[in-house]
């Protein structure tokens, strides 16, 4: 799913703290800190340097980083395997790459099948 991100993209950058709800249409791109929920219409990347606490609530989801929260996608879901989330994961579809960590409840609300993922990337 990260390939098929495209477009620009609103940036949180390393050292930038936000505190408050965040909405909005497009693609974000969290390296810093959040503090609080989002309801984004587009794809909100969390990069392995990126810290969200509160809910996301967005098209599609890619983690690398940590949240502690909860993550509700009308798509999909990309964990991969820097990744560390303490929530509930919610969504069409789930990737999980090896090395992650969920401590919590992943729900789909696709296909009934698991498909294995194996991360292709160097981090």
């Amino acid at each position: 799913m990260r390939d098929q991100s495209s477009g620009k993209a609103t940036l949180i950058n390393e050292g930038c703290k936000i505190s408050g709800e965040i909405s909005g249409e497009g693609n974000f791109m969290v390296n810093g800190e959040v503090k609080g929920d989002c309801d984004i219409n587009g794809t909100l990347t969390l990069a392995a340097s990126g810290y969200w606490q509160g809910s996301i609530r967005a098209d599609n989801v890619i983690v690398a980083g940590h949240i502690d929260g909860d993550v509700i996608a009308n798509g999909k879901v990309e964990i991969t395997n820097t990744a560390r989330i303490t929530g509930t994961v919610t969504a069409e579809a789930i990737a999980v790459a090896e090395g992650a960590v969920v401590e919590g409840v992943m729900k789909t609300t696709g296909r009934s099948e698991p498909l294995e993922f194996v991360e292709k990337r160097e981090a």
